[in-house]
């Protein structure tokens, strides 16, 4: 329970509650402090550079499609990827409440996100001293508590089942770590990855940190379109995890296979460079996940493109991958080893030739 008693005292409700739910993720750190504060305040966290050991507490498929729902909709959890909303509903720990209980009080200290699983609640607001009125209840579904995910700020009612309930319960300390440690990882991940473009070969390492925390997951169903060609290219695209098919087509129509792209590799970079139409054609093979970013977003982070060649090109180069960028075919760019970022008219059958710039940085 999440009263002032439970948050602060060991009652021996508690301590029954504790043995039938014996779930690492509602006991606390032995150095997370909990004291009774009308404040708001969060605890300061740092991501660990480790193997992140995740909670995982099993849940039937119904469960799991109840919880995400639930999430769906919450402003707090609609910019989570994926990945992140996974590990939360993975983390999401069983909690049974009994008839005429309270799950929250108001200005207590909250710790915890709750979804109904099943039973129902009422929720309470006291207003000076007229008594709690009653203002909403929540069946299965419902969610309630998310500001305590935030910060550990006092409860702004009182929430009391009016039935036994199951409720699945996420605490402030695990949906903090879920958020720091996935974008720490994707951040190193993403550095990792733009240290191999060759056209930002000349970033400087806070410049890179800039674009890796500007770059945005996309997903893509099998056989769907990433780019096509023959349209305007305005994103650069690193595969994160899946494979993707390239095809390319000649003024006939004739469609022809390039070499696919896998987890790491790159495409489109020269979007970032130009507007030109896209030179060939990328759609998913299976689930495809990727990090994508806008040439709008890199020159408002860090300037135009060319500029960031120039530092480290000698002038020749910089002209000859400019030309070549803006030539008939536009840009499709790959990483190391698959398709060229500049590709060659298709008499017959495709053929590649890589940039100059590709070539020398």
């Amino acid at each position: 329970m999440e009263s002032d008693s439970s948050d602060s005292s060991d009652s021996e409700d508690d301590d029954d509650e504790a043995q039938e739910d014996p779930s690492p993720l509602l006991s606390m750190p032995t150095n997370y402090m909990r004291g009774r504060r009308t404040s708001v305040s969060a605890e300061s966290m740092v991501p660990s550079h480790q193997n992140y050991v995740k909670t995982v507490i099993h849940k039937t498929s119904t469960q799991r499609a109840r919880i995400e729902v639930s999430i769906a909709s919450n402003f707090l959890f609609k910019n989570l990827d994926e990945d992140q909303h996974e590990d939360v509903v993975n983390a999401m720990a069983e909690k049974r409440f009994r008839s005429r209980e309270n799950v929250i009080e108001q200005g207590a200290v909250g710790d915890f996100f709750y979804v109904v699983e099943t039973g129902t609640l009422d929720v309470f607001v006291a207003k000076g001293g007229n008594g709690a009125e009653k203002v909403f209840e929540y069946g299965p579904g419902g969610s309630f508590g998310e500001l305590a995910l935030m910060y550990n700020g006092p409860r702004a009612a009182t929430v009391t089942a009016t039935s036994d309930v199951v409720l699945w319960a996420l605490d402030r300390i695990t949906f903090r770590r879920i958020l720091m440690e996935n974008t720490s990882r994707k951040r190193r991940m993403y550095e990792a990855f733009l240290e191999t473009v060759p056209l930002l070969v000349s970033l400087e390492p806070y410049e890179r940190h800039k674009i890796a925390d500007a770059l945005e997951s996309v997903y893509f169903d099998d056989g769907q379109t990433v780019v096509r060609q023959g349209d305007q290219g305005d994103n650069f695209f690193i595969i994160e995890s899946g494979e993707a098919m390239v095809t390319k087509h000649n003024d006939e129509g004739e469609e022809f296979p390039m070499p696919g792209l896998g987890p790491g590799q790159y495409f489109g970079e020269l979007a970032l460079l130009n507007d030109m139409p896209r030179a060939a054609t990328v759609k998913a093979k299976g689930r495809l996940k990727c990090a994508t970013l806008g040439k709008r977003a890199f020159v408002r982070l860090l300037g135009p493109v060319v500029e960031i060649i120039k530092r480290n090109t000698p002038a020749p180069l910089v002209a000859a991958a400019v030309t070549a960028a803006t030539g008939p075919l536009g840009p499709l760019a790959a990483g190391p080893g698959s398709v060229t970022s500049v590709v060659s008219p298709v008499p017959t059958a495709p053929t590649s030739h890589p940039s100059p710039l590709l070539n020398h940085i």
